[in-house]
């Protein structure tokens, strides 16, 4: 199979200390592929870098052949122009409309004409629920209709991969797992390269069929979400047996830990 997203020795560092170790793995085109693991493994980490917000300082990350991670900025905002991102708080501008916010991809990009671009926007809003809520603003919505308007805007100009952050973070069970089917919709629909980094394991149940787990920085998985679940790796059955791990300090070495002694 084809792949949409080759990742190739991707080392990251804040400060001293290394976030992502020398991480390699690919996703093939056209899945809906979930990128887990705990808190602080690195997996916003590679968001950020798969969606051009940071630099690594080594490696290569080549999305449909081209390596963003070599780009300068000019060609790294044509090639955001093809992506589409909601992220975790869904982001939206609190003084607009969510006509307005679904619009702004399509009047800083494109030469449409407005009777053009408002008929997209009904569209994309229709396409995740939310007609008649146009001239609603974000501030008068609950946090599941924010994280679908952030959608209709990540799909304003037909992007080829779709990134989602923590899509479930802060939802209840039911509200959730509607924006998974959501998804799931999306995906069958359009055809798409969907990419979720998530650790909520109904959500990865409910719209994987690949997987790349992050553990410390590193990869300790990559394949399809059936052999995810029969996998024996111990720190892959941690996580799908919600596990906590064991902490090797003592009550000394934690008074040690908090207080820098």
């Amino acid at each position: 199979m084809e792949n949409a997203i080759e990742v190739s020795n991707l080392v990251t560092y804040y400060g001293d200390r290394e976030i992502l170790k020398g991480i390699s793995f690919s996703i093939p085109t056209g899945t809906t592929t979930v990128i887990v693991g705990g808190s602080g493994c690195g997996k916003t980490t590679l968001l950020k870098h798969l969606i051009g917000l940071l630099r690594p300082k080594s490696g290569s990350i080549h999305i449909h052949d081209k390596d963003i991670a070599a780009m300068d900025d000019t060609s790294l905002d044509e090639y955001r122009k093809k992506m589409g991102v909601l992220f975790q708080s869904a982001a939206l501008f609190n003084s607009m409309t969510l006509a307005e916010n679904v619009a702004l991809p399509l009047q800083e990009h494109t030469k449409l004409k407005a009777p053009v671009i408002d008929i997209i926007v009904r569209m994309k809003l229709d396409l995740v629920g939310l007609s008649g809520f146009g001239d609603f603003y974000p501030a008068q919505l609950s946090g599941g209709m924010k994280k679908r308007a952030g959608i209709a805007r990540a799909m304003a100009m037909d992007p080829v991969v779709l990134y989602f952050d923590e899509p479930s973070a802060g939802l209840d069970p039911v509200t959730a797992a509607g924006l998974d089917e959501l998804i799931l919709r999306l995906h069958r629909v359009f055809k798409m390269t969907v990419v979720v980094v998530t650790h909520e394991l109904p959500s990865i149940f409910a719209i994987a069929n690949y997987v790349v787990m992050l553990d410390k920085g590193e990869v300790v998985f990559v394949g399809e979400l059936e052999d995810f679940k029969k996998s024996e790796d111990p720190k892959v059955r941690t996580f799908l047996e919600r596990r906590p791990e064991e902490q090797s300090y003592s009550p000394d070495n934690y008074f040690k830990i908090i207080t820098g002694a």
